[in-house]
């Protein structure tokens, strides 16, 4: 199986992916709407078994690209699943001319969503939308935190390492570095706002998900700003 389940109507999907020569891994989110419709989150590469398993959770409607970097595969949905929609970041949107968007990622939820899955959207640096689901108290980035436990090769270990986000739900101190520079006080606000979220579960895009205490260990993660 390629999809695992999380909770009731929330699973994620995981591949290798390699970053600047640093294995990283890739998760993709996906989360089923009242109306069974599937939201997909930062997609990973799609191939047979993955469409096959999507198939079989309900249909593909929203494909979401949530920051300037997650956003590669995002065309293989659309071409695979009819009904599928493209909603990306605005700084991707300017970045990706070649790739149609059906909706841009903003602060509020559009009605395609809104009332299951809430947002908010950090601005500087990755221009990324943090995504919060009440009905199971899941907290979804991509970027922002990263929660890597193992690494296969020793380099691996020590780039992530210096990068301050191994064995740690953490910010890595290449991103932290441009969050303060010039944008502290914005960040720290945003920041505020999305620990106002009765979040327990974290889920991002590289390293491993923090199924409780979430909040806390991200209030921690976040205390450089």
């Amino acid at each position: 199986m390629m999809l695992r389940e999380i909770a009731r109507g929330l699973w994620v999907a995981e591949r290798p992916h390699r970053f600047a020569g640093v294995e990283l891994g890739a998760r993709m989110t996906v989360i089923r709407l009242a109306d069974g419709g599937l939201f997909v989150h930062s997609p990973v590469a799609l191939d047979f078994e993955l469409s096959r398993e999507l198939t079989g959770l309900g249909e593909v409607r929203w494909v979401i690209a949530p920051n300037r970097m997650h956003h590669v595969h995002a065309h293989e949905y659309v071409g695979a699943f009819p009904r599928a929609k493209i909603f990306g970041s605005p700084a991707l949107v300017k970045k990706r001319r070649d790739l149609h968007f059906d909706g841009v990622l903003g602060g509020t939820a559009p009605a395609q969503w809104a009332g299951q899955i809430e947002q908010r959207f950090l601005a500087p640096v990755l221009a990324e939308t943090v995504f919060f689901i009440p009905a199971t108290r899941t907290l979804l980035v991509t970027d922002l935190v990263a929660n890597i436990q193992r690494a296969p090769r020793a380099v691996d270990r020590l780039v992530l390492r210096l990068d301050g986000a191994y064995q740690r739900l953490a910010t890595p101190r290449a991103i932290a570095f441009f969050l303060r520079l010039g944008y502290a006080r914005e960040v720290r606000a945003m920041f505020d706002a999305i620990l106002e979220w009765d979040f327990d579960r974290v889920i991002m895009a590289h390293g491993d998900i923090v199924d409780r205490g979430g909040r806390e260990a991200l209030r921690r993660a976040w205390s450089f700003v």
